[in-house]
C-alpha cells in the first residue's frame, strides 16, 4: 500500500493500481527505443504488472500494533515484502519474458538489503526464478533483460513520485524524475513533447492512528474514494 499525507487525510494507493498508473506512463514513452523493440509488449506488461503479488496484501491494511499507523509499503514487515514477489511473478508464467523482469525488478530494488540477515534465501530464490523463466524465452539473455529493466525501473519510479508526492528528484539511467505541483516532469523528454494527463483512485482515511488492523479495514472499507490527477510531460 501507498500511504500518501495530504493536509488532515491520507490516501491510500494500492500497489497495483501504481504499477497500472507506471504501465499508462510508459505506454506513452518514446526515448531509448521503447516503442520500436520487439519486446515492447512484453516490457510494458510487466511495468503493469510487476506489483500485482500486493494484491492480497493491500487488500487489508497492515497496522503498526506500537504505534497504530498504516503501514506502507516500505515499512511493511520484511516476510510481506519477500512473499509477495514469487506471487507476482509467477502470475506472469504465460510470458516468461515479462515474469523475468518483474524478477529482476524484486532483485533490484531490495539490492540494499543483499547481505542482511533474513534476506539471503529471497535473493537465490529470485535468481533462480529470473533465470528459469529467461531461459525460456528464445534469443534473451541477461545482457538484454537488464537493458529491457531500465524501462521497467522507470515506469516504477515516475508513478511512485506522482503516487507518493516525493518532492525529491530522483534518477535512474540518465533520467531524472521529479514532481512540480501536479505536474511529473520527465528529463530528458521521453515523451517528443507532448503532455498527458495521469489520475489514479485513492481510497481516503483521516491521518489518524487506529487501535487495529480490524478497525483500519472498517474504516477502509466505509472511506471516500476519489481520483488523484496530475499531468505527465517532459522537462
Amino acid at each position: 500500500m501507498i500511504v500518501r499525507p495530504e493536509d488532515s487525510r491520507q490516501l491510500l494507493i494500492t500497489q497495483p493500481e501504481h504499477a497500472a498508473l507506471a504501465g499508462r506512463i510508459m505506454h506513452r514513452w518514446t526515448a531509448g527505443g521503447l516503442q520500436a523493440s520487439r519486446r515492447f509488449r512484453e516490457i510494458l506488461l510487466a511495468v503493469e504488472e510487476h506489483d500485482n503479488g500486493w494484491q492480497e496484501v493491500d487488500a487489508s491494511p497492515i497496522v503498526d500494533p506500537s504505534t497504530g499507523r498504516i503501514l506502507d509499503f516500505v515499512h511493511a514487515p520484511d516476510h510481506v515484502r519477500q512473499d509477495v514477489w514469487p506471487r507476482g511473478v509467477d502470475r506472469l508464467a504465460g510470458a516468461p519474458y515479462a515474469a523475468a523482469l518483474v524478477a529482476q525488478h524484486a532483485l533490484h530494488i531490495y539490492e540494499r538489503y543483499r547481505t542482511r540477515p533474513g534476506w539471503t534465501a529471497f535473493f537465490s530464490a529470485m535468481e533462480s526464478l529470473r533465470d528459469r523463466y529467461l531461459e525460456a524465452v528464445p534469443d534473451a539473455g541477461i545482457d538484454s533483460l537488464l537493458r529491457d529493466y531500465a524501462f521497467v525501473r522507470l515506469g516504477d519510479l515516475a508513478s511512485l513520485i506522482f503516487c507518493n508526492r516525493w518532492k525529491d528528484a530522483l534518477s535512474e539511467s540518465g533520467t531524472t524524475v521529479h514532481l512540480k505541483g501536479e505536474h511529473l516532469v520527465i528529463t530528458p523528454d521521453p515523451f517528443d513533447g507532448q503532455s498527458f494527463p495521469i489520475e489514479i483512485p485513492a481510497i481516503e482515511l483521516p491521518d489518524r492512528p487506529f487501535p487495529s488492523a480490524v478497525e483500519a479495514q472498517r474504516a477502509m472499507t466505509a472511506a471516500p474514494r476519489r481520483v488523484v490527477t496530475g499531468v505527465a510531460r517532459g522537462g
